[in-house]
């Protein structure tokens, strides 16, 4: 009784990962199973085969007007070291 417990648990230190064996994939799952790319769908598919796509499901990005923005999308790789007030007093 004992010796088989201690054959359980050096069988399972011999796995590589339990955590692994619990990922369902579409190779371990039954023939029909798609996973996917974790994509939300734009559409639908008509009974001939065509795809219809609907507006209200693209995505809508709301970007904001920067016409008098005050910085620049580049950023340097080499920042150069500023000093402020607040930095020192802070230090100290």
């Amino acid at each position: 009784m004992a010796m088989g417990l201690i054959q359980g648990i050096a069988r399972a230190m011999r796995r590589k990962r339990t955590s692994s064996l619990n990922i369902l994939s579409s190779k371990r799952a039954p023939r029909d199973y798609y996973k996917g790319k974790n994509c939300k769908p734009t559409g639908f598919h008509t009974r001939k085969g065509g795809y219809v796509v609907q507006d209200e499901k693209l995505p809508n990005y709301v970007v904001p007007d920067l016409t008098d923005f005050k910085l620049k999308p580049y950023v340097s790789q080499c920042p150069r070291e500023v000093k402020t007030a607040e930095a020192t007093d802070a230090a100290k």
